[in-house]
């Protein structure tokens, strides 16, 4: 428990310097900017593997799964991988978003940082929920992994376009049960206009937000269930992922035409794992195939995204 106390210590402390510090005065994020900030999550959180190692070489915290030092920080940059991985799928999402209900860039950063706080309690309920569902019943882990190939044949059929948040169920659901302003008032999530509260674009962008990573979490949740049963491992690859998804979005979503292959990247990374997951009984697949097959297609769809131009896919089509 002093291990799990501490890290969620660490994590209310980064994010009380986040939005307390150095996110005090609100502004437009620069790419230079976010491209600090996402170099400086990505070296903690993979840094963080050092704790991992010396966690459990020195038996400070339970292992159920039985894991040796050097498996648990594989274990744990596999699944960092793979969430970080998938968040870039968010950054689609979250850009769409943003742009259907007109939030102003020097509020983006406020919306992300209360989306980002509730992520990380809904996944942490999730967690605690699947890692229960792995270990008292073993065929779960067959539903994941149909569910997983699932998602992958889904997103390799789906149109990039498809989602509208304003003709979304869930905006529907909200103009239902409160008042919605379209004006937007400083960074402010609520308003009284004549007697009335209501609430504006940045709150309604941040309900759907929430949601939506929900939604998004029934996919990562599992994929890295399929690494690892271990608790603290997952937790902790899963939030310090999630940490870095805002710096992330600033530094990405204005290159997004770029990355026109990355959802092929994660096609590939949830159907392996979705195989992974149905083959676990029957076949050991070693993590480091994991690590390399997950690294691969990652690169593979930066690269992919980088090299081949617009105007060579349209002479194609």
């Amino acid at each position: 428990m002093l291990v799990w106390g501490s890290f969620i210590g660490l994590i209310i402390i980064f994010l009380a310097l986040d939005l307390g510090v150095f996110h005090k005065h609100e502004h437009v994020i620069k790419t230079k900017e976010a491209g600090i900030w996402t170099a400086i999550w990505v070296t903690v959180a993979l840094s963080f593997s050092g704790v991992i190692y010396w966690l459990f070489s020195n038996n400070i915290i339970d292992n159920p799964t039985g894991l040796t030092p050097n498996d648990a920080v594989l274990k744990y940059i596999t699944g960092y991988l793979i969430e970080l991985s998938l968040s870039v799928d968010n950054v689609f999402v979250i850009a769409v978003i943003f742009s259907a209900f007109k939030i102003p860039a020097i509020y983006q950063h406020r919306v992300l940082f209360w989306g980002i706080l509730g992520a990380i309690v809904f996944r942490a309920l999730m967690i605690i929920f699947g890692v229960a569902l792995i270990n008292k019943f073993d065929w779960i882990i067959y539903v994941f992994g149909v569910f997983l190939l699932y998602t992958a044949f889904k997103m390799l059929k789906s149109d990039e376009n498809e989602f509208q948040p304003k003709k979304s169920f869930v905006f529907k659901q909200i103009k239902k049960l409160y008042p919605i302003t379209s004006t937007i008032n400083g960074h402010n999530f609520f308003v009284k206009r004549m007697g009335v509260n209501a609430a504006t674009p940045l709150f309604v962008a941040l309900v759907v937000i929430e949601l939506t990573d929900i939604l998004f979490a029934l996919d990562s949740i599992p994929a890295i269930l399929a690494i690892t049963a271990d608790p603290f491992i997952v937790f902790s690859s899963n939030i310090l992922a999630i940490l870095g998804l805002r710096s992330m979005y600033f530094l990405i979503s204005r290159m997004l035409e770029k990355f026109r292959y990355i959802n092929y990247s994660l096609v590939v990374i949830l159907a392996f794992v979705g195989l992974k997951m149905l083959f676990s009984h029957h076949i050991e697949i070693p993590e480091w195939v994991s690590l390399t097959v997950i690294s691969v297609s990652l690169v593979g769809g930066i690269i992919s995204s980088l090299l081949i131009s617009e105007e060579k896919d349209r002479e194609k089509s």
